[in-house]
């Protein structure tokens, strides 16, 4: 199919939070360059952000983290609480450990700055949108460095993991989405999810992104 065949019911929805108006604009212009992109809803705050993730449940979320009020660590907790189920993306001027860890412990998808590229962003929200975790390259071993505190249980219970277990935790350092780890071995969503659910546990870690993160700086040692 030709791009411009695109319809909207084919687009990837996206919702834009940021707490300046230019910068919204400024990316809203560079989603729209995608055909297969199309911005639905902008806040410019976390509650807002809250009601409308809940509200129109889009496929990507574009969320900046330092914003007056209820800043975008806390609307990530909070629409992670609800249980919205849209890739979160950060994308933000800090670059500050703490911020990047904690944003990852809370669910996040992804972490972006804004000083990347423009070209660069589009590429990895694209990404993002497909299933791919998206780290800025100079923050993944700010990533690693925290994951490496617990380096020694994990790699312990490692050992622990079931063949399957293996298999997944292999794909989702790939970046697969659960979707497409269920087709790649056959099996449910559903059992997936499960499988996903035990790994982490296992493993002591709170996401799926700490989970590739931490894999991948395993097999580079």
């Amino acid at each position: 199919m030709n791009q411009s065949q695109i319809t909207s019911d084919q687009r990837s929805t996206v919702l834009l939070v940021d707490d300046h108006p230019l910068l919204r604009k400024g990316l809203k212009q560079l989603i729209e360059l995608e055909d297969d992109l199309e911005v639905v809803a902008e806040a410019g705050d976390g509650a807002a952000a809250l009601a409308l993730a809940i509200e129109i449940e889009p496929d990507l979320i574009v969320l900046d983290l330092n914003m007056q009020g209820m800043d975008g660590l806390d609307t990530l907790h909070a629409m992670r609480a609800a249980n919205v189920s849209s890739r979160i993306i950060m994308l933000t001027v800090s670059d500050n450990d703490e911020d990047v860890v904690r944003a990852i412990t809370y669910g996040a998808d992804g972490y972006l700055l804004k000083d990347m590229d423009p070209e660069n962003i589009l590429e990895q929200l694209k990404e993002a949108v497909h299933g791919k975790m998206v780290i800025s390259e100079k923050l993944t071993h700010i990533l690693i460095g925290a994951l490496r505190k617990g380096d020694n249980s994990r790699a312990q219970q490692l050992s622990k993991l079931t063949s399957r277990e293996h298999e997944i935790l292999k794909l989702i350092s790939k970046g697969l989405p659960n979707k497409m780890i269920a087709r790649e071995l056959d099996i449910t969503d559903g059992t997936v999810k499960v499988h996903v659910k035990h790994i982490l546990k296992k493993l002591a870690l709170k996401s799926r992104v700490e989970a590739a993160v931490w894999m991948i700086n395993q097999n580079h040692k």
